[in-house]
């Protein structure tokens, strides 16, 4: 009976510090502390609900380490305990699921003041709310939609181009992301899975990125996406297994297997580099007047490309706010994408 009694009472504790709503507090003793992840191990474990008031910790509909992952960020101060993470939406297609995060409309200073106006000068733009994907689109999925891997970074890829390294084993992983890929073939990937799914896919628009990756309106200031440590974030060439061409190791890693930025997102800087929809042009000398949901330019010859790539070795080439451009037709094992939607 005494035991009864103390269990629903610490449950009734639960419940009021639940309504204090202090994120990621799931053993509900009103702060974030290691003991959230230990109440969180039980539960995953051996289902100790005594002690927990929300084990969803990130709000997915699944309790998995995930949740931990997303506790440890926020000890890390990674993301603050005030913010719960952007809203996710599953999809599955083919068997494959892959998610999509909110990110709230809202003003920021795309580019930055350090270029002085050259070609990054700081501007005023607004966006509407979109989605963007939580991770880059993976081998997997890509195959689930289009029924062949043209990616270099796996050992049953491109074997035309393995061919000429056959010594190197990339290993089978389709969790890598899909690279090999141009322009036209992301419009096709799109095309195709808005078909499938009876959604509109599409690339993100630079400025769509940018804010994204600054971490939207939950933005900490960092110059990557999530930290201002590089190695905490980005798969780069002194963070990949072997930075040595054709050799194990060498290559893009797991998708989701550093930290995310503070809307969770993962690898928004290195991997492989990710193309956005619009023609590149410099943003010009001259201050450029506030814009709502831009597009680009409607014609140029090269599309913009974001984030860095596993072999970047220079931390600069993969701040948020950092540009590269490439022909629309090229294809490299170092680029991939990213949906919107």
């Amino acid at each position: 009976m005494k035991k009864s009694l103390l269990i629903l009472l610490a449950v009734f504790a639960c419940n009021v510090a639940a309504n204090a709503n202090v994120y990621g507090d799931v053993d509900c003793d009103g702060v974030v502390t290691v003991s959230d992840v230990t109440a969180l191990y039980n539960y995953i474990l051996n289902n100790d609900q005594t002690y927990v008031a929300t084990v969803d910790v990130d709000g997915d509909g699944a309790i998995t380490s995930a949740d931990i992952t997303e506790i440890y960020n926020i000890l890390l101060g990674i993301i603050s305990p005030e913010e719960p993470p952007a809203p996710v939406t599953e999809y599955t297609v083919n068997g494959v699921t892959f998610k999509m995060v909110e990110v709230e409309g809202g003003t920021f200073m795309m580019g930055t003041e350090l270029y002085n106006g050259s070609a990054h000068p700081a501007h005023e733009v607004t966006l509407s709310t979109y989605s963007i994907g939580q991770t880059e689109v993976t081998q997997e999925l890509w195959v689930a939609v289009m029924g062949s891997n043209p990616s270099y970074c796996n050992e049953y890829g491109n074997e035309e181009l393995h061919s000429n390294h056959a010594s190197w084993d990339a290993g089978i992983n389709l969790q890598r992301p899909v690279d090999y890929i141009n322009y036209s073939d992301c419009q096709a990937f799109c095309e195709a899975l808005s078909q499938l799914t009876g959604k509109n896919f599409r690339l993100p628009t630079e400025a769509e990125w940018e804010f994204a990756a600054r971490g939207g309106n939950l933005t900490h200031g960092y110059e990557y996406a999530g930290s201002d440590s590089i190695n905490d974030v980005a798969w780069y060439k002194e963070t990949i297994p072997s930075p040595t061409l054709w050799t194990d190791g060498w290559g893009s890693q797991t998708v989701a297997t550093k930290a995310p930025n503070e809307l969770g997102i993962y690898d928004m800087c290195g991997n492989v580099e990710e193309w956005c929809f619009d023609w590149f042009a410099t943003y010009g000398a001259e201050p450029v007047d506030p814009q709502t949901n831009p597009t680009g330019p409607e014609t140029g010859t090269r599309r913009v490309m974001r984030g860095g790539n596993f072999i970047t070795n220079n931390p600069g080439l993969m701040k948020v706010y950092y540009r590269n451009q490439q022909n629309p037709d090229a294809r490299g094992n170092t680029r991939g994408l990213r949906l919107a939607l």
